[in-house]
C-alpha cells in the first residue's frame, strides 16, 4: 500500500515506522528536518520536506497514487486542510486525521473525512478507569467525539447535560 504522512512526530514517525516496517511504501512530510530523526537509521520510507498544505510538496510526496493520507501534526487547521486537499483535489481513497478539538472532529465525520480525537479518547478512557469500568466503549469515543467530551465535562458539580436530559433534568 502506498501511504503520505503528515506529521513527523511521536506518533506520525511511529505509523511510519510500523508501515515501513511491513512492506507498505510510506512516505512522511514534515516542516521540520530535525523531526525525522524520530525515525531512526533503519527508516526505508521517503522524507520530504515542506509544509504539507501545499500542492506540489504534496505531489512530490506521491499523494496522487497513495492508497492512504494520514495528517498527524499538532494543528488541528493544518491537519484538516490536508486531509481536505488529499480527499477533494487528489481523490485518495482512505484519509485520517487527528485532531484535537471534539467539535471539529465530529464535524468533519459527517462530511466524510475519518477522524481520531485524541482528546475524546483521552477523556473517555480515563473516566473510565476513573470508574473503574473494564469495558470502555472505544468505539464510541472514535464515532462521537463531541458527545463524548460534552458528556464527561460538565461544570463541577452540575450533571452532564447528556445525563440530565436522559434523566428528565433540565
Amino acid at each position: 500500500m502506498k501511504v503520505v504522512i503528515l506529521g513527523c512526530g511521536r506518533v506520525g514517525a511511529g505509523l511510519a515506522k510500523q508501515m515501513a516496517d511491513e512492506g507498505h511504501d510510506v512516505t512522511i512530510i514534515d516542516r521540520d528536518t530535525g523531526a525525522f530523526r524520530r525515525l531512526g537509521t533503519r527508516f526505508k520510507g521517503t522524507k520530504i520536506v515542506g509544509p504539507g498544505t501545499d500542492i506540489d510538496v504534496l505531489r512530490r510526496a506521491g499523494v496522487e497514487g497513495a492508497d492512504a493520507f494520514f495528517s498527524v501534526t499538532d494543528g488541528d487547521n493544518r491537519n484538516i486542510m490536508a486531509a481536505q486537499i488529499a480527499k477533494n483535489v487528489f481523490n485518495v481513497p482512505r484519509v485520517l486525521t487527528r485532531l484535537y478539538d471534539p467539535n471539529r472532529a465530529q464535524a468533519y465525520q459527517e462530511m466524510g473525512i475519518q477522524t481520531i480525537c485524541t482528546t475524546a479518547i483521552a477523556t473517555g478512557l480515563l473516566h473510565d478507569m476513573a470508574l473503574g469500568k473494564t469495558d470502555s466503549d472505544l468505539l464510541r469515543y472514535l464515532r462521537e467525539p463531541a458527545a463524548v467530551v460534552d458528556t464527561l465535562t460538565a461544570p463541577s458539580g452540575d450533571v452532564p447535560a447528556a445525563a440530565a436530559t436522559a434523566n428528565g433534568h433540565h
